[in-house]
């Protein structure tokens, strides 16, 4: 049953990262064809072609590979230079190569352009929409997922609702759950307080929080304290003193530590507290600021990953992963014994953290990633707001397939550290559940 758990835990972290990849390129598509460049294909994945079918004049479809997608527009890049423009600059060599044979691919692609239908040529501000609509999906589908697990399932709160009441109170450094004769009974028991109560008040202070009631109890040892209760729908007041006692303090900097504080001895019932509408979209911005201080050090990071698996050393656990670690994680998660919509809650978490990191990622200023092509709009912008400005013939469009060199160097460094991240994940993966 556990092994089942965690393939269906995999299975839906795959799922709902091709959907995260639908709706990217489907942010690229629909801004795309709304300002009428040419779209030739829309596809899932990468490497042979599983299915696909033509709708109009875009081909739809799914390759063997899912591990991304593309869209495929008329005129990437602007037309190749005349053969008189080429002579004596072009040269030889291997990256020489590479960017003729850019240039000749982008060129099949303006072949059946009618119009102005060539990205190249739309205005600054069409082609940085076009290039931004990926990421923002990403975005806008993390802000939902934690949407849905903060305002929908909830945040799980400790309630006022007393879940539970110890019969005695044992030192905090006890190997043993269970009274014997000669414990003292706990200031709660002592009380009166039952299972099933519910905190109104302590000490004159309207119980909101068992957070609230926690603090008054800790700040109170050795003092009678009135506690109303709500049993069975009538309220009532009992007396209770809480007992110095070494217990386990979260402090304000959320580290926990051990102090001398005030203690009755009873639980609160954990439920689920819908937070609001706005926390989704909060947390996600949140996130993203986290994720960004990630992706400025990716390079780093990879390395120090690769470091601990090689020594043997735990992992960061905030640090990155691939996606066999995300799956890994997904998997884990789902198998957990634990409340149903606990691991719901935490798979899609998960999911929305993967959106959070494909539009962070999506956003470095470096071909072949979105923002590499948002910049060179940019550049292109700012070249012919000059011209304009001094009165000057509009210059040529930004030829990027220039740029095809550094585009390779990008491609390699992307792969060999997904490389290393995906042996990391199988050899030494982040340990979240214990």
């Amino acid at each position: 049953m556990t092994a089942l758990a965690f393939l269906i835990g995999v299975l839906v972290l795959a799922i709902g990262l091709a959907v995260s990849i639908a709706l990217h390129e489907l942010g690229h598509l629909l801004p795309a064809k709304r300002f009428g460049v040419r779209v030739g294909k829309y596809m899932i994945g990468f490497g042979p072609t599983l299915w696909s079918r033509r709708i109009g004049e875009t081909e739809y479809g799914f390759k063997a590979i899912p591990l991304g997608g593309f869209v495929s527009m008329a005129g990437m890049y602007p037309p190749s230079p005349s053969q008189a423009e080429r002579d004596g600059r072009a040269g030889g060599g291997f990256f020489a190569t590479m960017v003729q044979d850019a240039r000749d691919a982008n060129d099949e692609t303006l072949e059946d352009t009618r119009g102005k239908r060539a990205f190249f040529e739309l205005p600054v501000w069409q082609r940085v929409i076009v290039m931004l609509g990926g990421p923002v999906m990403n975005l806008l589908l993390a802000m939902v997922l934690f949407g849905i697990t903060m305002s929908g399932i909830g945040i799980q709160t400790a309630t006022t609702t007393i879940a539970g009441v110890s019969e005695c109170a044992l030192p905090a450094t006890a190997d043993r759950t269970d009274c014997a004769p000669g414990d003292p009974a706990s200031p709660a028991a002592a009380a009166g307080v039952l299972p099933g109560d519910v905190i109104v008040s302590i000490d004159g202070t309207p119980a909101e929080t068992f957070a609230e009631v926690s603090a008054i109890v800790q700040a109170s040892p050795g003092r009678t304290i009135p506690l109303v209760v709500e049993r069975d729908g009538e309220r009532q007041t009992l007396q209770v003193t809480p007992m110095l006692a070494e217990r386990d303090v979260l402090g304000e900097d959320g580290q926990v530590t051990t102090a001398e504080v005030g203690f009755v001895g009873m639980t609160a019932t954990l439920a689920y507290v819908p937070q609001p509408i706005w926390s989704g979209p909060q947390t996600a911005l949140e996130r993203t600021g986290m994720v960004a201080g990630i992706i400025w050090q990716l390079p780093v990071r990879v390395y120090e990953t690769a470091v601990d698996m090689v020594t043997g050393q735990e992992r960061d656990p905030n640090g990155p992963l691939s996606v066999v670690g995300a799956g890994r994680l997904a998997g884990e998660v789902a198998a957990v014994d634990a409340p149903i919509l606990n691991r719901v809650a935490a798979i899609l978490e998960l999911l929305a953290g993967l959106n959070i990191a494909l539009f962070v990622f999506n956003l470095i200023p470096l071909l072949p990633l979105d923002g590499g092509h948002v910049v060179i709009a940019l550049w292109d912008g700012l070249r012919r707001g000059w011209a304009r400005l001094w009165r000057r013939p509009p210059p040529r469009p930004v030829d990027a397939t220039r740029l095809v060199p550094v585009t390779f160097v990008v491609v390699v460094a992307l792969i060999a550290m997904s490389a290393v991240l995906i042996l990391a994940d199988v050899f030494n993966p982040v340990v979240l559940l214990g």
